[in-house]
């Protein structure tokens, strides 16, 4: 009797992860499909597989610049990111302080608040200072918005294993900097990669506070909206976003990985 009654559910979980997989990933596999078509217009039926688009790619000055902005900005912003999460993480879970709640409440703000807001309120900002826009401009706006993520993925992985091994490097006659270092921070390695990779794809994907805050160096995401304005531009901007979305996934796999991974080295020491 329970069996027959389990098996409805089991049949609507079933149908409804495969409508929400359908419903993410078949626009991606669309774009994969398109990329390889030998037409300037995305419409069915397809006329030849190709690889031209690629390799066109190559052949675009503007384009590569773009990629290469955005790969320094994601790198440093990430790196700034992870850096000032990190030590923000190791406050909030070894130190107890006051005002600690409405300092993870503000370090917290960047989560919930828009980009396109975050955009705006950085751009009256930098006017009324006279920071001019540019990149640097883009990758402050970045670090600013990928601090909550780098600081929880971290926290939670310092918050797995207890503060007593620390207290054993410094009874060994360790300082608690060289306890951080030599003890905390290796044991925490997997989830400090894993928030630079989380950062770096956020700040590579981004696109609304770059729109804002860019000057003549566009980004990847920057570029490839004003090249929609061009259709026979429009083949190239699918390649390339075809590139995007399968590395930005690959990414997330890895980063998920090695979530898993710290949280398998957690339970082992546990």
């Amino acid at each position: 009797m329970q069996a027959s009654r389990a098996r409805p559910l089991v049949s609507f979980g079933g149908l409804y992860f495969g409508l929400a997989a359908a419903f993410l990933y078949l626009p991606i596999l669309l774009l994969i499909l398109f990329s390889f078509n030998d037409s300037r217009t995305l419409v069915f039926p397809l006329r030849e597989f190709t690889t031209r688009w690629y390799a066109e790619l190559l052949h675009s000055p503007e384009l590569l610049r773009s990629l290469g902005n955005s790969l320094w900005v994601g790198l440093l912003s990430s790196l700034v990111a992870t850096l000032l999460g990190t030590m923000a993480a190791i406050a909030i879970v070894r130190f107890r302080f006051r005002l600690q709640g409405l300092f993870m409440a503000v370090s917290t703000i960047p989560l919930v608040i828009p980009s396109v807001v975050l955009g705006v309120a950085l751009l009256l900002v930098f006017a009324q200072f006279g920071v001019p826009l540019s990149l640097l401009a883009v990758g402050i706006g970045h670090t600013i918005l990928n601090i909550p993520y780098a600081m929880l993925i971290v926290a939670a992985r310092l918050a797995g294993f207890s503060n007593h091994l620390e207290e054993a490097g410094m009874d060994l006659g360790l300082t608690y900097w060289g306890t951080l270092l030599r003890v905390t921070l290796p044991i925490s390695a997997p989830a400090l990669l894993a928030a630079f990779l989380s950062s770096f794809t956020t700040s590579f994907d981004e696109f609304a506070v770059a729109f804002f805050l860019v000057g003549t160096e566009a980004t990847l995401p920057v570029y490839l909206y004003s090249q929609l304005r061009f259709p026979s531009r429009l083949p190239l901007v699918v390649a390339l976003t075809a590139l995007v979305m399968v590395t930005s996934i690959l990414i997330v796999l890895g980063t998920e990985w090695l979530q898993r991974r710290s949280l398998s080295t957690r339970r082992r020491s546990a």
